[in-house]
């Protein structure tokens, strides 16, 4: 992953969840190469267009508040994001639930965060608890 799309994945991924704000090294790492591996089944056009979206982001952000996306304060950052998220342009609003999906898809799937969260989902189901 390119430091810049890095950098930006961090600052998306603490508006989207606020706890990563706290995360470990392991945990970035853990985060970062879950989406890689998310990413790397997809076709071509769709990681491309992920990156212009990311990139489009940070532009909105420099013409916007005139500082980069990754120097935005959180509050900034979310009302930039939820500006995109309730746009009247598809793509705009898909793009903000892909990079929102695949941030949730790299944090929650990380064993010290199911742990930390107490979920103790069985194969089972339902008859695992009785």
């Amino acid at each position: 992953m390119p430091p810049s799309l890095r950098s930006a994945l961090r600052a998306l991924a603490t508006s989207f969840i606020p706890e990563t704000a706290g995360a470990s090294d392991v945990q970035w790492a853990a985060l970062e190469t879950r989406v890689e591996q998310a990413l790397s089944v997809r076709p071509q056009t769709t990681r491309r267009q992920l990156g212009l979206f990311v990139t489009l982001l940070a532009a909105a952000a420099r013409v916007r508040y005139r500082t980069a996306l990754t120097s935005l304060d959180p509050a900034r950052r979310i009302v930039l994001l939820e500006w995109f998220g309730r746009s009247p342009v598809l793509r705009f609003r898909l793009g903000i639930w892909g990079l929102r999906t695949l941030i949730m898809l790299g944090w929650y799937t990380q064993p010290s965060v199911i742990e930390a969260l107490g979920y103790r989902a069985d194969p089972a189901g339902w008859d695992a608890i009785r």
